[in-house]
């Protein structure tokens, strides 16, 4: 088993590139949700995932509502956002988790955000930025979920 990345309407195609590639290295899942502003077959999508895109375990869903009738979540998911005081390295991850990040302009769906309230997790920061990349932040959690989760990650 292995860890999912969900990216909820991505925006930019060099993130989602970046983030496949860091996909492929930690043996995770990408799960991309419709709407998706570019075509996923983007050169610029290719060009970031360099020749790793043709490697990632990818699932593309139409819409959110598809995603959540077709994937069990209740507590196997944890929801990036800035809109919470929780830190990321507070989340006790489990080999199969879910991790959502959403959109680079609107993040994830404040009904979601509020849905699953106890699984908000966050990036601390200085008062001077109001978010980091995408990529960067999806690169930061996924890889304390895999540190905490080692032993199952070795023997990959």
């Amino acid at each position: 088993m292995a860890f999912n990345l969900v990216l909820v309407n991505p925006q930019i195609p060099n993130n989602t590139g970046a983030i496949g590639r860091l996909c492929v290295n930690a043996g995770v899942t990408l799960h991309i949700i419709k709407p998706i502003a570019f075509d996923i077959d983007e050169k610029a999508v290719r060009r970031a995932g360099l020749d790793y895109w043709d490697k990632v375990d990818l699932k593309v869903w139409e819409s959110i509502d598809d995603f959540f009738e077709q994937n069990k979540i209740t507590d196997n998911a944890y929801f990036a956002t800035t809109k919470t005081d929780t830190p990321y390295f507070e989340a006790k991850f489990k080999d199969g988790d879910f991790i959502f990040f959403g959109s680079e302009t609107a993040g994830i769906p404040e009904n979601i955000l509020e849905k699953y309230k106890s699984q908000n997790i966050t990036i601390p920061m200085t008062s001077q930025g109001r978010s980091l990349n995408l990529a960067i932040s999806a690169g930061i959690v996924l890889y304390d979920a895999i540190r905490q989760n080692f032993t199952h990650f070795k023997g990959r």
